[in-house]
């Protein structure tokens, strides 16, 4: 295939569309460099400032009314509670997010709606042609991310979005995201250990990268923090001028007896935080006439409407196979988050123990709704009848993560709630990083390299033998299982070559277990549910 590069009035590659053109254009900015790279890092951060002149952005971020959140959990969802708040309020709102899950798109928002197909490749071959026409050896083109930063911005800006809410990426300090001067408020979401190969081996260091977005005299607020966490942003608010508050979780007493959009109990610390950037935001920006903040013991309406209105691909989703019969849809149904550290391993064991014991499989069609919280468990063991249901994990992590810290996590929450795997099935990526679109899904390889899927098992295996005999719910429910499709397969988990590979397993299941509900976790990697709902989903 010829490599022509799109813009406007370029010659096409007769093969592509428009669409995918820009797709393959994009792709040519995603480095083979690992994410510890010393050039991703602070020694290029100048060059985000030289490309802002070259896009003419300069003044139209310093005129952009933005809340920027950092942190390691809970980013998405609090950016997602704050969006649908400010929107409900009547304002024009843009949302830059990352990853995606299934369409490049979902990371430019306007209005909660991803950005449609034709505005997108107008902004993006506007800022792709400027920087190529301008950049050269001494300021090369920005890599992937950056560039997707810095399209966000110009979208937002001819957009005219009143509010633009930037979701750093990763860390904080050298974020490409920080090229914002003076936000109107900032955000640190929830601490953890994750990509120490960039930000430290230490809470402190982490905490040091992510309160880099803390800028001079401008108000932050984050949630209760561990105490070497706390410490260390405190001093940076300190040195800054920074008025820096502690939230606690929202009373879910102020809902009106409805429920939070996005499923899970630290949700509501999301949503505590997402509600004082909000309100900080109105106040900062003089709109604080628009909503009735003054009682301490409400929420406005339109806050109500936002919290529980917003949507989050990925996290706490449940997703029932649409490409089994219709009848027998409810029979599969995968309950995806994309987990990937310790503490959101056990923030998601806890989310699925107790989904699967509310999930009202003849009400799926409404179970994002608002009302969701109708549901009764009585009126699922209704629907449920007398027939059992097992659990699967269908699980994924990146190398650089530690599944010694990952799997028992998850495995032992899940135990304290009575929950336990009949199988763990593992299974390698099916996107490759270097390509974007529908081409990012890799051709399944018979060769394919499985030893770190092999890895994970062992992991597996051994959290079962040690947990031998704890474990007596596993056995309840017997499967016909034919294991010939799986690379290994052991009493407690299976290695499968390719993720289209294992679901044709589980339909089979399916099949041959007519009397069995399969409730399969999709966790360890944002990429895996983003394959996963690619796969599933019509």
């Amino acid at each position: 295939m010829a490599e022509q590069e799109g813009g406007n009035g370029s010659p096409k590659a007769s093969s592509l569309t428009p669409y995918e053109e820009a797709l393959d254009a994009l792709s040519s900015l995603i480095t083979r460099r690992t994410r510890a790279d010393s050039s991703n890092m602070g020694d290029q951060f100048s060059h985000l400032f030289e490309y802002l002149k070259m896009l003419d952005l300069e003044e139209a971020i310093s005129n952009m009314k933005i809340i920027h959140v950092a942190g390691t959990k809970g980013k998405g969802s609090t950016c997602t509670f704050a969006e649908s708040i400010l929107r409900n309020c009547g304002f024009r709102t843009g949302l830059f997010t990352s990853p995606h899950l299934i369409d490049i798109r979902e990371r430019f928002r306007l209005d909660g709606m991803e950005i449609c197909k034709e505005k997108f490749l107008a902004y993006f071959w506007w800022c792709y042609d400027r920087l190529k026409e301008k950049t050269d050896d001494s300021i090369p083109m920005p890599p992937y991310f950056r560039f997707l930063a810095l399209l966000a911005f110009k979208i937002f800006a001819a957009e005219q979005v009143d509010v633009a809410i930037m979701e750093v990426g990763l860390g904080g300090k050298y974020d490409a995201t920080n090229v914002v001067r003076e936000p109107v408020v900032c955000g640190i979401t929830s601490l953890g250990y994750d990509h120490m190969e960039i930000l430290g081996n230490t809470l402190g260091e982490i905490a040091g990268e992510k309160a880099g977005i803390f800028k001079d005299q401008i108000p932050a607020f984050t949630v209760p923090q561990p105490d070497e966490a706390m410490r260390v942003l405190e001093e940076k608010a300190s040195q800054l001028n920074v008025p820096l508050q502690v939230v606690t979780p929202l009373e879910p007493s102020l809902l009106n007896g409805l429920r939070l959009g996005l499923e899970g109990e630290h949700q509501y610390l999301n949503a505590s935080l997402a509600v004082a950037l909000c309100s900080t935001w109105l106040k900062r920006t003089g709109h604080l006439g628009d909503t009735n903040l003054e009682q301490s013991n409400t929420l406005p309406e339109q806050f109500v409407k936002g919290l529980t209105s917003a949507s989050l691909q990925g996290r706490a989703q449940i997703v029932p196979d649409q490409l089994i019969n219709n009848d027998r849809s409810n029979d599969l149904v995968f309950f995806l988050d994309g987990a990937h550290s310790p503490e959101s391993m056990e923030v998601c064991a806890r989310w699925f123990s107790l989904a699967i014991k509310e999930y009202n499989p003849d009400q799926t069609l409404f179970n994002r709704q608002p009302d969701s919280s109708k549901f009764s468990l009585e009126v699922v063991k209704m629907h449920h009848g007398d027939r059992k249901s097992t659990q699967i994990l269908l699980f994924n992590c990146l190398t650089v993560r530690d599944p010694d810290l990952l799997l028992p996590r998850l495995m032992k929450t899940c135990a304290d709630h009575g929950v336990y795997f009949k199988k763990a099935l593992f299974v390698p990526s099916v996107s490759v990083y270097n390509k974007v679109g529908s081409q990012a899904m890799a051709p399944i390889d018979s060769n394919v390299d499985l030893s770190w899927q092999l890895t994970l098992q062992r992991v597996w295996e051994n959290l079962m033998q040690v947990n031998k005999g704890k474990i007596t719910d596993v056995a309840s429910v017997e499967l016909k299982e034919d294991m010939e499709m799986s690379a290994s397969n052991c009493e407690h988990s299976a290695v499968f070559p390719s993720l289209p590979v294992a679901l044709k397993w589980l339909r089979d299941r399916v099949q041959q277990n007519q009397s069995v509900r399969f409730q399969v976790l999709v966790t360890g990697s944002l990429h895996l549910v983003g394959d996963v709902l690619k796969l599933v989903k019509k």
